[in-house]
């Protein structure tokens, strides 16, 4: 499920929370599904448990879980997150599309960049 990547640059708290955010985004994790315990999850990445902790709490600010005291965290059933996110990476590619529009690429260059992605 989760996969740290010692090589990345970014802390560990936050590889975990872009993996889980990933997972709740795509569907994998269901709204008000429970989350694994924090003292198991370390275990399983072999990471001090106050890293898991840390990496729970910044999910639950960012909307994505809850906590409910003495049964754990839970996925949050906000159907607006993925609106959220997408708003996000809109807002991203418009910063950098008119970056590279400024360093002098055509629009047409970028709309034929764009149509060769491959999904």
């Amino acid at each position: 499920m989760i996969i740290i990547d010692y090589k990345d640059t970014r802390p560990i708290y936050e590889q975990v929370v872009e993996r889980f955010k990933t997972l709740i985004l795509k569907g994998a994790i269901l709204p008000d599904e429970q989350m694994p315990s924090v003292r198991n999850l370390a275990m399983e990445l072999s990471i001090n448990p106050n890293t898991i902790q840390k990496a729970y709490a910044e999910l639950e600010r960012q909307g994505f879980i809850y906590s409910v005291k003495g049964r754990g965290s839970f996925v949050s059933g906000d159907g607006n997150l993925v609106e959220k996110r997408k708003r996000e990476y809109l807002d991203e590619i418009l910063r950098l599309a008119k970056e590279v529009l400024e360093i002098g690429m055509t629009k047409m260059e970028l709309v034929f960049e764009i149509e060769q992605l491959q999904v």
